[in-house]
């Protein structure tokens, strides 16, 4: 994940702060915190409120150090369910412009927390998040292996060999990916909701992350032009 992102009007920036989105009411800023420092050391966390009834708006922002830390928490925590909802995290850019653009990509968010594009094609290879540390690569396959033929299954580890909880399935058949997809994708297994999705490539997932950017500060710009913090 490239620790530079462009804003709406072509110009990169450094950032170290993330978005992050669709959270469960009842998530509090010590959750955030610990889900986030489990992965690299955070800054400082907060969750925006209603200033009226201080009810939790669904959303905040982590900060960290450094736009290396601020990445790596975007790739390895987007979609992590948090109170059983699937957060959703970004780039924050604190940049005008990118509130006033009016271009940006459409996406179609279906139930359990799966998101493709307008553009969605077919694929073969899958994402799966949220595994159990004692998973195994041949349990891997035995899931999924109910849906399809399946080419490949890999539980993604650290350097000392423990598992970091992700990993990647590709199938023979895009057609059975799809159906894995939509029978694990949210499916609890020892208390953990998986996320199942397409594993996407670098470009789309910048692509996929800058248009959710972009919605979200005009979404943001609109409900709060006559409001000041």
């Amino acid at each position: 994940m490239s620790q530079v992102q462009d804003t709406p009007n072509g110009n990169p920036i450094m950032t170290t702060s993330l978005y992050v989105g669709d959270l469960h009411k009842n998530v509090n800023d010590s959750q955030l915190y610990d889900l986030f420092n489990q992965i690299v050391q955070v800054v400082s966390v907060r969750i925006c409120r209603d200033l009226a009834t201080s009810q939790s708006l669904g959303y905040g922002y982590v900060n960290f150090s450094n736009p290396q830390d601020a990445a790596k928490a975007l790739d390895e925590l987007n979609f992590t369910p948090l109170n059983n909802k699937p957060i959703r995290i970004m780039y924050s850019i604190r940049d005008p412009s990118a509130r006033k653009s009016n271009t940006a990509n459409i996406f179609v968010k279906e139930d359990r927390g799966s998101v493709f594009s307008s553009s969605n094609s077919k694929f073969t290879n899958l994402y799966v998040k949220n595994l159990p540390e004692s998973l195994t690569e041949a349990e891997l396959r035995n899931v999924f292996g109910q849906y399809g033929t399946i080419t490949s299954a890999i539980v993604m580890r650290n350097v000392d060999g423990s598992s970091r909880c992700f990993g990647f399935v590709n199938f023979e058949n895009p057609d059975n990916a799809a159906k894995a997809v939509e029978a694990l994708n949210g499916k609890k297994f020892d208390d953990k909701e998986w996320y199942v999705g397409k594993a996407m490539k670098k470009s789309e997932r910048e692509l996929e992350l800058k248009g959710s950017l972009e919605r979200s500060m005009n979404e943001s710009s609109d409900k709060y032009e006559d409001a000041n913090l």
